[in-house]
């Protein structure tokens, strides 16, 4: 009698079942958000759109996309088909198909599609990440975790069931228009309480805690970004997230993978590439515009974060006409 062995190859293959239905589960939800997604957004090559459901937008894309600057506010993205690529400072973030990216503060980032074909298009959705939101569900379940110190502002992870579930009844609203007043709250609550359970759960969770290591860098990185062309003081920064000079640059690299003088730079070039797309206006007057004293300096760091002059780079970039060059605020996920 070989019990023991005979009780191996059970277990065996009572976990192999397991994980089989499990990928089957998973697959049959990202085929059904893929039917949903295509048959809720306008037809073309390249398509971001605004929904009925406030807090989600939905991508499609036929074709792989070149590398394009801007800034990505607090959100979940999941993929149901195809890849994209994202760049933050010297990092860089893939995500393909039944993955989820988290980004919990503002960031200036490169990104493009990497995986789109007609026969498999690329398929997202992005849902905004409210800290309110956030707050709420860790109030009602008064976690007393320690906030998580060091964390990126960005991570990418395996989507689970688990949370591919209410993504799916969030998504099917659009098929119910009348049913969201009533029926986004609890599924909105339900995703937070996913992610807060899920591997990006620290850097979610830090989302909601008002006064977070992370919390106080995203006052920051907002204050950046509206008063980019303004001259920074990273010691006034410092003094108003009530940290240390050390501590403050130590952190702030840690969440956007640079310091905030390379993060003001990387957003005044943005800025000043989407107004010379929108606007041709002469090149050394969106130079001024964005914070630039010198016009010569503001070509050489244009020419060397985008790989050619600022006219050329907006001339070639309105001929080719992308949907994310303007960097409008539907912006892919």
């Amino acid at each position: 009698m070989h019990f023991p062995v005979i009780l191996d190859e059970f277990l065996y293959l009572t976990i192999a079942v397991h994980v089989l239905s499990c990928f089957l589960a998973d697959m049959e939800q990202l085929a059904e958000l893929r039917e949903l997604i295509g048959r809720h957004i306008a037809p073309g090559d390249m398509t971001t759109s605004l929904t009925p459901v406030p807090m989600l937008r939905i991508t499609r894309s036929h074709i792989t996309t070149e590398p394009i600057a801007h800034v990505f506010e607090p959100v979940l993205a999941v993929v149901a088909q195809g890849e994209k690529r994202i760049v933050l400072g010297d990092r860089i973030f893939s995500y393909g198909i039944g993955q989820y990216l988290i980004v919990s503060v503002d960031l200036p980032v490169r990104s493009h599609i990497v995986s789109a074909t007609k026969e498999k298009p690329f398929f997202a959705i992005g849902l905004t990440l409210k800290p309110a939101a956030i707050a709420s569900v860790l109030l009602e379940v008064a976690t007393a975790e320690p906030a998580a110190v060091g964390l990126a502002g960005i991570g990418v992870s395996d989507a689970p069931a688990d949370l591919l579930d209410p993504i799916l009844r969030l998504v099917r609203l659009l098929d119910s228009p009348r049913d969201i007043p009533v029926l986004l709250p609890g599924i909105e609550r339900e995703i937070l309480w996913r992610l807060l359970n899920g591997e990006q759960g620290a850097i979610v969770r830090q989302v909601g805690f008002a006064d977070s290591r992370l919390s106080q860098i995203s006052h920051s990185i907002r204050w950046i970004r509206t008063h980019f062309a303004e001259a920074l003081s990273v010691d006034d920064l410092a003094s108003q997230a009530q940290m240390s000079l050390s501590t403050f640059h130590r952190h702030f690299r840690a969440v956007t993978t640079m310091t905030p003088i390379q993060y003001q730079k990387q957003v005044r070039l943005q800025e000043a590439r989407a107004r010379l797309i929108a606007d041709a206006e002469d090149v050394a007057s969106v130079g001024f515009s964005v914070g630039y004293d010198s016009p010569s300096q503001f070509s050489r760091e244009y020419s060397r974060f985008f790989g050619s002059p600022p006219g050329r780079d907006a001339a070639r970039l309105r001929m080719i006409s992308l949907p994310d060059t303007a960097q409008s605020s539907v912006l892919s996920y």
